[in-house]
């Protein structure tokens, strides 16, 4: 009872920092706080607690990189020429009247290429959010277009590190679950362009400044080269390189180039990799360019240290195991993926990553699919319908709170808008609620 009490509690502040705009990481140190306090209030020693939060934290070291690598991304990709370049060439060649759907479709097709979403954020994402925030578009919208996109490749890419852990926790062929993936995906897609497309319409993209472009060719040299870096990142895709080094390689390039052709000074990039990019000289575009930087994921490393620490608390006392005895009670699949889709949400929420939400919901539905004899590339594909769609929907979690950060928009306000995130969960459960009704009706005959 005092679980369901504190998580309740700790709901309740959740939802009053986004509503009153606090930094998610305050209520989230709460819920450190109250769960250790119930693990000591369940025997536990002091120190096993801090080990207990150790362990869990130093998981987010690894995490930590990939967001520095990110920071270092966005900013010399900005100090390259290369997000400049892609926005003046998307303003030249790309029709206002289809932005909306344009945004999704291009979107998903880099995440389909890096199989990241952090990734994709940070590059063709913040591109097109410089584009949009030239604007006067809803920039609700563009975020929700975004996220959508990304996560369209972030569940269904070879590269997809997401993809990679549910095969290898079900133990189930990484293709094979692709294939269904895409089976089972392909309505919701066709579905989120249709409301892309109409939403196009009603929200075409008309630059407030007309002279964007050009003044995006007057502070930088957006040649061609200006692109290596953004090349680089594709063709290290198509090569199954590590996302990882592929940035890496990709952040080597963007140096030069800034040093070579957009004449910025060795004490500039290193400035601009720490502290991010800053265009002091143009009012015009510097408030939407500048950003990046190591520094700017610092609110993002303190999610993702929080939550690894819940997570490393969760593990050991096993505080939510009692929701595998409740799956146990499931006589079908649609019940089952009720219950899949309810503990890929209280994960979600409480554990505030995707991974963590992926592993613990595994962990309580497994028994229970093999109770009813379903095979293990079902729990596979019910994982990726909920828990790897439904995290980047709950703005605390760090699916949806570092792509938001990192693009400097509403961490909330796009989640109407993300359709293909909800279309996922929502397709899958009518089709099992109608299968299931139609062998009702079946038993009721024989």
């Amino acid at each position: 009872m005092d679980i369901i009490l504190s998580m309740a509690f700790i709901f309740t502040l959740l939802i009053l920092s986004i509503i009153n705009k606090i930094f998610i990481g305050y209520p989230l140190f709460a819920a450190l706080f109250i769960f250790a306090f119930l693990a000591l209030k369940r025997g536990y020693y002091i120190k096993d607690v801090l080990k207990m939060i150790f362990e869990g934290g130093k998981k987010s070291f690894i995490v930590l990189q990939v967001f520095s690598l990110i920071g270092i991304l966005t900013s010399l990709w900005i100090s390259a020429g290369t997000i400049p370049a892609i926005v003046y060439y998307g303003i030249k060649f790309m029709n206002p009247d289809f932005f909306i759907i344009y945004t999704f479709l291009i979107v998903s097709f880099v995440s389909l290429l890096l199989g990241t979403s952090f990734g994709t954020a940070s590059t063709i994402g913040v591109a097109i959010i410089v584009m949009a925030k030239s604007s006067d578009i809803n920039l609700a919208i563009v975020t929700g277009a975004i996220m959508s996109g990304a996560y369209f490749g972030d569940r269904c890419s070879p590269m997809s590190s997401s993809a990679i852990l549910v095969a290898n926790l079900t133990e189930t062929d990484l293709y094979t679950n692709i294939k269904n993936m895409f089976k089972t995906g392909m309505f919701p897609l066709i579905l989120s362009c249709i409301f892309y497309f109409i939403l196009s319409f009603d929200n075409p993209i008309v630059f407030t400044n007309e002279n964007i472009g050009g003044s995006m060719k007057e502070v930088f040299n957006v040649g061609l080269v200006s692109l290596v870096p953004a090349i680089i990142i594709l063709i290290a895709s198509l090569l199954k390189i590590n996302v990882k080094k592929s940035m890496s390689i990709s952040i080597i390039s963007a140096a030069f180039i800034s040093f070579l052709v957009q004449n910025y000074t060795i004490l500039d990039i290193l400035n601009f990799s720490v502290f991010g990019f800053k265009l002091e000289n143009s009012v015009k575009i510097g408030n939407i360019l500048n950003r990046g930087g190591i520094v700017s994921m610092f609110k993002a490393g303190i999610v993702v240290f929080i939550s690894c620490a819940l997570a490393g608390i969760f593990n050991r006392t096993r505080m939510l195991e009692k929701f595998q005895s409740i799956s146990l009670r499931s006589n079908n699949r649609f019940q089952l993926f009720l219950c899949t889709t309810i503990a890929s949400i209280l994960t979600g929420v409480f554990g505030c990553s995707q991974t963590i939400s992926v592993v613990l919901t595994e962990q309580f539905l497994k028994d229970a699919y093999s109770k009813l004899n379903y095979t293990r590339e079902k729990l596979a594909i019910d994982l990726e319908n909920t828990a790897i769609v439904i995290a980047p929907l709950i703005p605390w979690n760090i699916a949806a709170f570092v792509p938001t950060e990192t693009l400097k928009v509403n961490f909330y306000s796009y989640i109407p808008y993300a359709f293909y995130l909800y279309l996922l969960p929502i397709s899958s459960f009518l089709v099992f609620k109608f299968q299931n009704s139609k062998l009702k009706v079946k038993e009721n005959i024989v």
